[in-house]
């Protein structure tokens, strides 16, 4: 709970007070590497906060292929969160990357949540706020950038997922093949 009264910290003032009331509605979560979270189709019932390890959303293309839209490390939020506000079926699946240790809060106990505490209302909004903002430039990059261009940038900024990501499952969030991937790490090389 440390790392997540932490994050919370540096959005909003909590007093020693408000932190057991916080801890009371998020339950501890460990996954085991590659473990499904939700299954595309199911309701998302939780809204995750990474303390330890890698989670990601991903659903299968009409080839039948994964494909990433994101990941969570270290206190990073995920969900997919038009299932999760509206309570209907997911459009995505989520999965552990990693064996993880998860910190969630369903549906319902962050409604209590932010009811009985309202600066946990403009916390939720600023994390909200963020990941919007990223997927927002996500698209923009994937729209502006070439290929190479897209990968350069991507592990410029991030080369701590390049070391913990396994290639196929960057190659999925880049929207590459394993082998053009792979080519490009080549070609870096050189």
């Amino acid at each position: 709970m440390e790392a997540l009264i932490h994050h919370i910290r540096k959005f909003v003032d909590l007093s020693d007070q408000d932190i057991p009331l916080i801890e009371s509605h998020f339950q501890r979560m460990e996954v085991t590497k590659k473990q499904t979270l939700v299954q595309e189709g199911q309701v998302c019932r939780h809204h995750y906060f990474v303390t330890r390890g890698c989670i990601r959303l991903f659903f299968m293309n009409e080839k039948g292929v994964e494909q990433t839209t994101q990941f969570a490390l270290e206190h990073w939020w995920l969900s997919d969160y038009m299932s999760f506000f509206t309570q209907t079926a997911s459009s995505f699946s989520i999965q552990a990357v990693e064996k993880s240790v998860l910190l969630v809060i369903d549906f319902h106990s962050q409604e209590k949540l932010v009811a009985s505490l309202p600066k946990m209302e403009k916390y939720f909004r600023m994390i909200y706020q963020k990941a919007n903002a990223a997927s927002q430039l996500r698209v923009k990059y994937l729209f502006g950038f070439s290929r190479e261009e897209l990968y350069h940038n991507f592990i410029t900024n991030y080369p701590g997922f390049v070391q913990r990501i396994p290639q196929y499952l960057l190659a999925s969030f880049l929207g590459f093949t394993p082998e053009y991937l792979s080519e490009l790490r080549k070609k870096k090389r050189s």
